[in-house]
């Protein structure tokens, strides 16, 4: 695992014996930000992201595909499940409906076996074999690179146009999940409830370039380290930048407890993830079914 543990638990003090070394060991609290400028703010955000690009690396997309369709429909089928769920299971529904004409004329009944393990499998069906119509219907059967163009599409809001803008197509986007919401929140880069102003502020503090990536290593953090209910202060790399240091566990070795990595010991949920994350020592996730 790839957390810099320097960061993670800060500056030992000096102390006559390790025992009273590790008593004392404290991550540092951020400095107060009640008058912190527009300028400090933005070096604060970005020290934050480069911090944890060193920590995920090989952070990346966590829905397989193999082109912009997959994609769209792997980010729909994400609703209310795990991408992991969603990868276990689109490698028979691609397999049997490759493209947009092909599940926007398949029987409902067979689209909702194949989609039963991901919950909620009528109204999903519903929607792909929809989205599908509409693609066919108003695209040619291919997926439009513009934001303008896929919002209109049943379903498509602009949290999952900017994960295919981004993955997909390589164009920027900040994708505004519920972890990206609760972190930015947390780090208080904005004080924004809607998702909308959240992307237009969080977008304000960094160059367009770094959008997407910015949104792979929140989400990533916010899936492993930073949680809702029990975030691991103890065991995070940026605690030192953190305002929020102290609403969870701060005691390094309970907070390690904490984590949540796959049985390989690296983030990753893809059947088929990125060679950097394999080099990396990361392992692909296991087929539906597999013990």
């Amino acid at each position: 695992m790839a957390v810099r543990r320097d960061s993670a638990v800060g500056e030992q003090g000096s102390t006559s014996s390790n025992k009273s070394r590790k008593s004392e060991q404290k991550v540092p609290r951020a400095e107060p930000l009640a008058n912190e400028t527009r300028t400090a703010l933005v070096r604060r955000a970005r020290r934050i992201n480069r911090e944890l690009a060193e920590v995920y690396p090989y952070a990346h997309p966590e829905l397989d595909f193999e082109n912009p369709f997959q994609l769209l429909i792997a980010t729909v089928l994400s609703a209310q499940t795990t991408d992991l769920r969603v990868n276990q299971t689109t490698p028979a529904l691609f397999a049997k409906y490759p493209t947009p004409e092909d599940l926007a004329a398949a029987n409902p009944e067979e689209v909702e076996e194949i989609l039963r393990p991901c919950g909620f499998f009528r109204a999903k069906t519903r929607a792909v074999t929809g989205l599908s119509k509409a693609l066919t219907e108003e695209f040619g059967g291919e997926v439009p690179g513009r934001l303008e163009d896929l919002v209109k599409l049943p379903g498509v809001g602009r949290k999952t146009a900017f994960v295919v803008l981004g993955n997909a197509f390589g164009r920027p986007g900040i994708t505004v999940d519920t972890h990206f919401q609760r972190l930015v929140r947390r780090w208080k880069w904005t004080d924004e409830t809607d998702p909308d102003k959240i992307e237009a502020a969080v977008g304000a503090l960094f160059p367009k370039r770094d959008w997407t990536d910015l949104s792979h290593h929140v989400i990533w953090h916010g899936r492993r380290i930073c949680h809702a209910r029990k975030p691991a202060c103890g065991a995070c790399p940026i605690a030192p930048l953190c305002p929020a240091y102290g609403e969870g566990e701060t005691d390094p070795e309970k907070a390690k407890k904490l984590l949540k990595y796959e049985k390989g010991g690296y983030p990753g949920q893809r059947l088929k993830p990125p060679q950097a994350y394999l080099d990396a020592g990361g392992r692909p996730a296991p087929p539906l079914g597999a013990a």
